[in-house]
């Protein structure tokens, strides 16, 4: 599991849509909450997540499909189809997984362009907390401006819900607020990005 399916060579990344073919600034979105008496460890919600993910997602808003009828989690070279209200069906492929994090990619024809990764880890004080960051430019000049008349909103709705539904599945909710933070990426950070990689790195399972 996980990190072993990464080593599958370079066909994992072949065919991606990435960052450096959109358009637009890059934008890091992050996602994220502790969660209220979670009953699970890090690495036991991410198996639930990589398990379960199309029940995260708010259905009004986003479907995804497994396109292999395998039963278990998703893996590294599994792709999804993905529904989006409003915009069409797009497909993503899962790039990257350890016991932690769940990271997607894009593939042609994706409103964005970039790749975007789910974790979980502990706090200082032993919570578990949930995190969503995507790392993303549009997936070209239409799309664009499209997202800024709409897209943005209901890309923040969509990944503050699958938190939210997550922390409710795993716990009693969160403590405090859910947090959803946009920055624009600077020219060194782009240039020094894994973009094999997850977004971030989910370290700390055991309390």
């Amino acid at each position: 599991m996980g990190e072993a399916g990464t080593a599958a060579g370079d066909g994992l990344w072949d065919g991606l849509l990435s960052a450096t073919e959109g358009a637009g600034p890059l934008l890091q979105r992050d996602y994220w909450a502790v969660i209220d008496r979670c009953g699970c460890s890090p690495s036991e919600v991410m198996e639930l997540v990589a398990s379960r993910f199309p029940e995260f997602a708010p259905r009004e808003l986003v479907v995804f499909e497994p396109e292999s009828e395998r039963e278990g989690p998703l893996e590294p070279g599994d792709e999804l189809t993905v529904r989006i209200r409003g915009a069409g069906t797009f497909r993503v492929r899962i790039i990257h997984r350890d016991r932690q994090s769940l990271t997607l990619a894009t593939l042609p024809g994706h409103p964005e362009a970039g790749r975007i990764t789910f974790g979980a880890y502990r706090n200082e004080r032993g919570d578990v907390i949930f995190h969503i960051r995507s790392r993303a430019r549009s997936g070209s000049r239409v799309m664009y401006l499209g997202f800024r008349t709409g897209g943005e909103a209901m890309q923040t709705n969509t990944w503050t819900e699958f938190v939210n539904t997550v922390a409710l599945t795993v716990g009693e909710g969160v403590i405090g607020f859910l947090h959803a933070e946009s920055t624009v990426m600077k020219e060194a950070h782009e240039s020094a990005d894994d973009v094999r990689g997850p977004t971030f790195l989910a370290r700390g399972d055991e309390s």
